[in-house]
C-alpha cells in the first residue's frame, strides 16, 4: 500500500492558496483515478480516499491538522496501517520552483518547508519520496519583497490555478 499525502491548511479560506498546493493536486489525483469522496476519519484527522493506481492499493491523505503539524496525521496513519517512510509520498508547495513546474525528491531536507520538517521530526526520517509543486511567480516574490510565508497564505490567480491543476495530470502519470 501506498499512502500518498497532500499537504495544505484546512478550510475555505485556505482553499486556493499557494500552501495548499499538495491538498489541490490530491483532489485531482483522486479525480483522474476516479477514487470515491473524501471522508473524514477522527482517529487520524485526516480527510482519506482509498482506491488503486496501475493495481497498487493507495490511500489519499489530507490532513487536518493545519500544515505545520502535518506528521501527526502522517504518523498515525503510517502506525495503524502498518507502513513505512518508503510506503510514504508527500506532495507540497515549493518556493524554489515557479509556478507549472514540480521535482520529484527523495531523502532531502525540508529546506525551510514546516510542514514536511514536521513530518520529518514525527517519523524520525527524512527518507520518503516527496512531489515538490512550484508555487514561485515567472518574476519572483522576492523582487516584490514579500516574505514566503506571507506569500504561501495568498492565493493562486485564475492562470496560477490552472497550471496547477494542469500539472497535476503530469504528476498523477507519475506517482506509481
Amino acid at each position: 500500500m501506498i499512502l500518498i499525502v497532500g499537504l495544505g491548511n484546512p478550510g475555505e479560506k485556505y482553499k486556493n492558496n499557494r500552501h495548499n498546493a499538495g491538498f489541490i493536486v490530491l483532489d485531482e489525483i483522486q479525480k483522474t483515478w476516479n477514487f470515491p469522496d473524501f471522508e473524514f476519519y477522527k482517529k487520524f484527522n485526516s480527510d482519506v480516499s482509498d482506491g488503486q493506481m496501475s493495481n497498487v492499493k493507495c490511500l489519499l491523505v489530507r490532513p487536518q491538522t493545519f500544515m505545520n503539524h502535518s506528521g501527526e496525521a502522517v504518523r498515525k496513519i503510517l502506525d495503524f496501517y502498518k507502513l513505512t517512510p518508503q510506503n510514504l509520498i508527500v506532495i507540497h508547495d515549493d518556493l524554489d520552483i515557479e509556478i507549472g513546474n514540480y521535482k520529484i525528491s527523495s531523502d532531502t531536507s525540508s529546506a525551510g518547508h514546516k510542514g514536511v520538517q514536521d513530518i520529518m521530526d514525527k517519523l524520525g526520517t527524512q527518507e520518503f519520496k516527496r512531489i515538490r509543486v512550484g508555487v514561485e511567480t515567472a518574476g519572483g516574490r522576492v523582487n516584490r519583497n514579500i516574505p514566503g510565508d506571507d506569500f504561501v497564505l495568498q492565493d493562486f490567480s485564475e492562470e496560477e490555478m490552472e497550471k496547477v491543476i494542469k500539472l497535476s495530470g503530469e504528476i498523477s502519470r507519475n506517482l506509481i
